[in-house]
């Protein structure tokens, strides 16, 4: 079979607004270009939302909000640090931040994957949930800031804690998966109780857990350059609700 000849293409986005820098990469992906060098971002917002298909972005730069959102299929890297709305209802692909980002990181993503090497801001993976057979997942290789997996329904949220501009806050904000309901949050080391949510318990992750945190951390590390066998030396555990319906008795008693 032969090869699909990728071409490239090098924009540089400097003052242009948003509108007009987002029509020029869709109009550069209609006439075929596929791999792109996007230069001197300067928090343009929108990067790649909607886009499909095997595209590649190298970010220089800051992008704005909702990078990636409602995606499907294409590959971004950020060589620097990301605002918010990173991956915004994703639904497949690849986003690779160098630095640290913003709030609400993935938020209803339902597919593909976003590795993050620094801290994050509030309501990480707020309303994740798999769709079908794809399992979204957010790799957070510092830090989380408050509601991390508010309301999650499915998917997989790993939270690292070792690449860290916050030496002395604890490895996740206050209400940890607060109204989560599926989905798994494994973290690195420990979660301090009283950063937990309601109805939520941690417990030391199985060899099954172990397997899956494995293969995950293997991609990351790959895509990061840090080195998995580090990542993999701490003890893990897992984050989940006491049932399905945590909240249930709530509005409807069981």
């Amino acid at each position: 079979m032969a090869t699909k000849t990728r071409k490239k293409m090098t924009l540089k986005a400097g003052e242009t607004y948003y509108r007009q820098f987002n029509e020029k990469i869709r109009e550069a992906v209609d006439a075929g270009y596929t791999d792109f060098v996007l230069e001197d971002v300067n928090s343009q917002r929108y990067i790649a939302t909607g886009l499909i298909g095997d595209l590649r972005f190298l970010v220089k730069g800051v992008p704005g909000q909702d990078m990636g959102a409602f995606m499907r299929g294409p590959a971004i890297r950020v060589a620097a640090n990301a605002q918010d709305g990173v991956g915004n209802t994703m639904d497949d692909g690849l986003v690779v931040v160098e630095g640290m980002a913003g709030d609400v990181i993935g938020y209803a993503m339902r597919g593909g994957r976003i590795y993050i090497k620094g801290d994050v801001g509030y309501r990480v993976g707020i309303h994740m949930k798999a769709y079908m057979e794809k399992l979204p997942t957010i790799v957070v290789g510092g830090k989380a800031g408050d509601f991390l997996g508010e309301y999650m329904a499915g998917g997989i949220i790993l939270l690292l804690g070792m690449f860290s501009g916050k030496p002395d806050a604890p490895i996740a904000g206050r209400s940890l998966g607060t109204g989560m309901h599926g989905g798994v949050i494994y973290v690195r080391g420990d979660v301090p109780p009283e950063q937990l949510g309601p109805h939520l318990h941690s417990q030391p992750c199985d060899e099954a857990d172990m397997k899956i945190i494995a293969g995950i951390v293997k991609d990351y590390a790959k895509e990061l350059q840090v080195d998995a066998k580090t990542i993999m030396a701490e003890k893990f555990v897992k984050v989940r609700p006491f049932s399905h319906r945590p909240y249930g008795n709530l509005y409807v008693p069981a």
